[in-house]
């Protein structure tokens, strides 16, 4: 797991950028994202109100609620896949990737 600004290295393997929103200031270009899955990502609706101060606890819980469903967990399944047939990067602009929805999923894929 990385943030999305830090630039490409040759190690990463597939590169999947894991929020819902285009980071600001990034080029798409130079981000080299391979993967944009937007359905894996946390719900607008989650997002906002994480953002309000709720708990990172009780965000997980919910957030893992939603990775249940038929869209998310197929795109998951997809992303476990690619875990196993070699390295994968997800990207994130979050400023504290360890307490995001980018760990969630980190800890998911077995990482």
């Amino acid at each position: 797991m990385r943030r999305i600004h830090e630039p490409p290295r040759p190690d990463d393997g597939l590169r999947v950028l894991v929020d819902r929103l285009w980071p600001r200031g990034v080029a798409k270009e130079a981000a080299r994202v391979d993967e944009w899955p937007k359905g894996l990502t946390p719900s607008t609706e989650l997002r906002t109100w994480f953002h309000g101060g709720a708990s990172y606890e009780e965000f997980r819980a919910r957030y893992e609620a939603e990775l249940g469903a038929p869209e998310a967990a197929g795109l998951l399944d997809g992303l476990r896949e690619s875990v196993r047939e070699g390295p994968v990067t997800l990207l994130t602009a979050t400023r504290t990737p360890e307490r995001s929805h980018a760990q969630v999923l980190l800890e998911l894929l077995g990482g």
